[in-house]
């Protein structure tokens, strides 16, 4: 059982805060449409490809797939065109959220606000982009959306994705807090590592895109956040065992 005491919440953000993924796949294919590609990738395609973190890095992967052969002669011509279709993809996303297409799930908002209001650190742990982030948030909780993270972890400050621990341990690093007393908030496998790879433990909230994954070594499993307390959550981290505080770095 944990001896620390609760102090802070550490909340990817994609599938965890919000159900994105439909907006996010709709937007690769919008991307992919206007540069001229036949790519589309259903949803059991997209599921797929979600085992693999970051959206260049889906693209570039999945380049690889469909065209084996892939080279790049002079070093730059697929980076540029991976860069140039992920750029039309945030585009699109930021539309589509701006359109009331991606909404927090259940409970997220209730946690967030109450936590705040009792003084529990509150950070984001996430190796998607910041423009992303701030779209949503921005449409979901208001203008002044980031005053109640303490800190803001993300694509530009983590470059190594989840599964690595790093997103997580630069994140426990600028809270100033050991991880026994943080508790994660994930929704996938690879967040599930990332965050036990820093030592924290972790409650998963799978969705539609993640509910196959093995979530071996979780705090918690819930459908959602739906009320869920600041109560609950001092409980299970107070009752939570030993090992789940010891960093596990990702095979």
């Amino acid at each position: 059982m944990s001896a620390s005491t609760l102090q802070a919440l550490i909340f990817d953000v994609d599938g965890t805060l919000a159900d994105t993924e439909s907006a996010h796949r709709a937007a690769f294919n919008q991307a992919f449409a206007e540069v001229g590609r036949d790519w589309h990738w259903d949803e059991a395609l997209y599921t797929r490809l979600l085992e693999i973190s970051g959206g260049k890095e889906r693209i570039l992967h999945y380049w690889r797939e469909v065209q084996p052969d892939l080279k790049d002669i002079n070093g730059t011509g697929v980076r540029d065109t991976v860069e140039r279709m992920h750029e039309l993809k945030t585009a699109a996303y930021e539309r589509a959220v701006q359109d009331g297409a991606v909404q927090l799930r259940p409970g997220v908002l209730r946690l967030i606000e109450l936590a705040y209001q009792e003084r529990l650190r509150l950070a984001i742990a996430t190796t998607t982009s910041p423009v992303n982030i701030g779209a949503l948030l921005r449409s979901a909780i208001g203008p002044d959306w980031s005053y109640y993270f303490m800190v803001i972890e993300d694509a530009s400050t983590a470059l190594r994705k989840k599964p690595h621990p790093q997103v997580y341990l630069q994140t426990l690093q600028r809270l100033q807090l050991p991880a026994t007393e943080c508790l994660a908030f994930e929704d996938s496998a690879n967040g599930l590592k990332a965050a036990t790879g820093a030592g924290l433990a972790t409650l998963i909230t799978p969705n539609s895109f993640t509910a196959h994954h093995d979530f071996t070594g979780a705090l918690r499993i819930l459908p959602d956040l739906q009320g869920t307390t600041l109560a609950h959550l001092r409980a299970w981290h107070a009752e939570a065992p030993a090992h789940l505080f010891q960093p596990k770095r990702p095979s």
